[in-house]
């Protein structure tokens, strides 16, 4: 999911201690690309946040927990005013968790374990034991463990072809531009970017063009638009399709995710 090139903006407060932090980001905030010693958990408590790596994009709403393994390089970038939590996670438990980024639906348990350890004003580790901040830290793996990984991930292609046909989509994400027709643009045939988008992406350009789209709804949503509105920026003839499509891929409907209502079960 391209990026415009935009200077890094600071967080409006945060709040940093070993086992994790808390970052409060404006809208259009971006951190310095980055790894750690650690893997670690982010959770949007509001916005939407983008996780990007080398190999693609995970975008993690509201509801949704994002994994990073340790040593990837990454970078965080906010859609919306975004409360960030993030928890690092031992090499004990990370072992129960995938070795790529990932991203999990965030049970009622899940969403409470990780208020509790990144909340607050003050230094949460003062709040509660390292005995006691481990134990409820093994609980949010095991819910994780138990839940579907969501499809939010969006690998980065490596032909440049395809780059730059990404490049074209993720600027006008309402373009409906048959295969050819982009094709004729980037240099290739459809034969040859459906070719490659199977081999580097395991998706047909429908779903990829899809998943772009509803990537882009979930920013328009944050950003306040309705499901109508948001429908016909991403391309959709009708709100019933659209509908349709972010639900098949985020869980919800538009209208309860971006009313922060109550998800179904994942």
């Amino acid at each position: 999911m391209p990026e415009s090139r935009q200077p890094v903006a600071a967080p409006l407060q945060s709040q940093i201690w070993p086992a994790g932090g808390r970052h409060l980001w404006p809208s259009g905030g971006v951190s310095e690309s980055h790894s750690h010693q650690h893997g670690h958990l982010v959770y949007a408590a509001t916005g939407v946040l983008a996780v990007v790596t080398a190999g693609g994009t995970s975008v993690v709403p509201a509801d949704r927990i994002g994994w990073t393994p340790a040593g990837i390089a990454h970078r965080h970038r906010a859609h919306g005013d975004t409360d960030m939590r993030i928890l690092f996670v031992t090499p004990e438990l990370a072992r129960h968790l995938p070795d790529r980024p990932a991203v999990f639906l965030a049970s009622g348990v899940a969403r409470a374990v990780t208020l509790a350890l990144t909340g607050g004003d003050d230094d949460p580790a003062t709040a509660r034991t390292d005995t006691a901040r481990a134990r409820l830290l093994r609980v949010l793996v095991d819910e994780l463990r138990d839940t579907s990984e969501q499809r939010l991930h969006l690998p980065e292609p490596r032909d440049d072809r395809l780059r730059a046909l990404a490049a074209m989509l993720a600027d006008d994400p309402g373009e409906n531009a048959s295969l050819a027709e982009l094709g004729r643009a980037v240099g290739a045939s459809s034969r040859t970017l459906s070719r490659l988008l199977h081999d580097e992406l395991g998706m047909t350009f429908r779903e990829w063009r899809t998943h772009l789209r509803v990537y882009h709804a979930l920013v328009l949503l944050a950003e306040g638009l309705d499901t109508t509105q948001t429908s016909f920026r991403c391309g959709w003839a009708n709100p019933s399709g659209f509908i349709t499509a972010f639900a098949g891929i985020v869980g919800t409907t538009p209208g309860r995710y971006r009313a922060g209502g109550p998800h179904p079960p994942g």
